[in-house]
């Protein structure tokens, strides 16, 4: 391991970065965040979070009033197709998250809930395994040749979603949402992003329905809409909120490629704006930025959509907002966009590797190196071994 080369650290610590904000019921005590992140730790069957997520957990929430984003969460079986992903709908994958939010709540940090939801990204062979079926917004188009392959070999062909599936769906957003808050979790956040179930309604390359939920923008909106508003009536709109990523492509949807794509988000955020107008604001609003399109494809700094921005969601969305992607190795641009005082900045694959992210950020300190094999790995190595400033100058970084 050693520093990340030829970057420049700028402290941060004189910025908006570092004031309090206040997000739904908790006091934040400065405004980096750490994302959900994908990590592939959780058990074989089950999906329940490994042991090593306490202290994983742990490490990243050691400066008080941090806001720490959990990894994507399955709320049910058939939310889910990926073996080693946590899901928080059986009593023994709500032991362990119990265990690691009272972790985060001990020093004195935040902690919300992601809800991940597949979709056609999961894999159909493993759904068949369990007796599930593989499902979009539509019957076609599968996302590539090969999940269509698997889908056809495993005798599980790509669903669209009937009315009463996407009702369960929402039930079971719901029942997530209140096994969350009562495990101890500060809130929930609803993944509308990355090709996954809610953005294939969303997308027009995904959906092909012809019904209320499909066609225009206001019905491809529809199903996110209706999952977001039961959520939060639920568990209250102050414990909610929603990710984003109007420009990415990743799962194969549009990005901006859809002349628009701007339009879609903008009626979406109006929508969310005219219901917070009511008394009814969520919590706060994710968005991926641009420079980020596929994070999986691509490396950092790869892949970006230079023809874009979500500025424009501030004019529309008067409440909080997390900006994320890419900004770890371009602190000159944080320091523009948080001074917007709404701004809140979630730093990804280097809060992997960087443990002491905040304090990195504050002080401008050199960042580790992230191991990008061992993202996805069932291995305590690129998981719980990377470390803090101090510990990494004993090695001799």
């Amino acid at each position: 391991m050693s520093f990340v080369k030829d970057f420049q650290p700028i402290a941060l610590g004189d910025t908006n970065l570092f004031k309090p904000i206040k997000i739904g019921n908790n006091e934040l005590k400065h405004r980096v965040v750490m994302p959900p992140l994908t990590r592939m730790r959780a058990h074989y069957p089950g999906n329940v979070p490994n042991d090593w997520a306490i202290e994983y957990y742990d490490q990243r929430s050691k400066r008080p009033g941090t806001l720490i984003i959990t990894e994507g969460t399955f709320p049910s079986a058939q939310s889910g197709g990926y073996d080693n992903a946590p899901g928080i709908w059986s009593e023994s994958q709500l032991e362990k998250w119990k265990k690691i939010f009272a972790k985060i709540h001990e020093n004195k940090s935040f902690v919300w809930v992601q809800f991940w939801v597949l979709g056609r990204q999961a894999f159909p062979d493993t759904l068949a395994r369990d007796g599930l079926p593989y499902v979009s917004a539509s019957d076609e188009p599968y996302m590539d040749e090969e999940q269509r392959e698997r889908a056809v070999k495993s005798n599980n062909p790509q669903h669209g979603l009937t009315k009463d599936e996407i009702k369960q769906y929402i039930k079971d957003y719901v029942q997530a949402a209140k096994n969350s808050i009562e495990a101890g979790a500060d809130g929930v956040e609803i993944q509308c992003a990355g090709g996954y179930l809610l953005n294939l309604f969303m997308d027009p390359i995904s959906n092909k329905r012809t019904d209320e939920y499909g066609g225009s923008i206001e019905n491809r909106a529809r199903f996110t809409l209706e999952v977001t508003d039961a959520v939060a009536e639920a568990v209250g709109w102050d414990k909610v909120a929603i990710r984003f990523m109007p420009f990415g492509t990743f799962g194969t949807m549009s990005g901006g490629r859809d002349p628009l794509t701007i339009a879609h988000y903008a009626y979406i955020l109006g929508e969310l704006e005219a219901r917070a107008k009511l008394g009814k604001r969520l919590a706060f609003v994710h968005l991926v930025e641009p420079r980020v399109t596929n994070a999986l494809l691509y490396a950092e700094g790869e892949g970006e959509y230079k023809d874009g921005t979500n500025d424009f969601a501030y004019s529309i969305w008067k409440g909080p907002i997390i900006r994320a992607g890419n900004l770890a190795l371009h602190p000159e641009d944080v320091e523009e966009m948080v001074a917007d005082d709404r701004t809140l900045i979630a730093y990804g694959r280097f809060f992997i590797a960087n443990p002491d992210m905040v304090d990195r950020i504050e002080k401008g300190l050199p960042l580790n190196k992230y191991n990008r094999e061992t993202f996805y790995s069932s291995t305590k190595e690129g998981y719980l071994d990377y470390p803090t400033y101090d510990e990494a100058v004993k090695l001799g970084y």
